[in-house]
């Protein structure tokens, strides 16, 4: 992996951790579970995977670029609250 991949490799783990400790939702949660008499460790395994683009997919009408993002990676991205413009 090169060196500017693997800083943003890095700093995508920072982002969602940052996003986790942050959610208002998450901290909610936890607060009810401690307020029940236990302690909580969250711990999450993400895999991330990379392949190389040969050439980004782009519209012959529009000239942009277009998205293959399914429902489920939006709704995955919403959760990490990662916007996605359609």
């Amino acid at each position: 992996m090169d060196q500017r991949l693997k800083r943003l490799t890095e700093e995508l783990g920072e982002a969602i951790n940052e996003s986790l400790t942050e959610s208002e939702r998450i901290s909610e949660v936890i607060a009810k579970i401690n307020a029940g008499g236990y302690d909580v460790s969250l711990l999450l395994n993400a895999t991330i995977g990379f392949r190389k683009r040969e050439e980004e997919p782009v519209s012959q009408a529009t000239g942009k670029f277009e998205s293959r993002f399914n429902p489920q990676d939006i709704k995955f991205l919403k959760s990490l609250h990662i916007s996605v413009d359609k």
